[in-house]
């Protein structure tokens, strides 16, 4: 079994825990703890690899990737 590494952006809000997969154009989720929406995105992220796969794409890499903030005034 091959094992892949990719970057996820989780995002809080008032009702839920938003993630996405950054390598992989379309592959995000969401959960109802941290936890939850971790565990999606890990499941999210099998299924985009194995359809892919099965259609003879490529696989992503990881890329090195910060997240920092900025302050903008205006």
């Amino acid at each position: 079994m091959e094992s892949f590494r990719f970057s996820v952006i989780l995002e809080k809000d008032e009702s839920a825990y938003y993630v996405f997969c950054h390598e992989l154009q379309g592959c995000y989720t969401q959960g109802s703890t941290y936890e939850e929406a971790l565990e999606n995105i890990q499941d999210a992220i099998r299924l985009h690899i194995e359809d892919r796969i099965s259609s003879g794409e490529s696989i992503p890499q990881h890329k090195m990737m910060s997240l920092t903030t900025v302050d903008v005034a205006v």
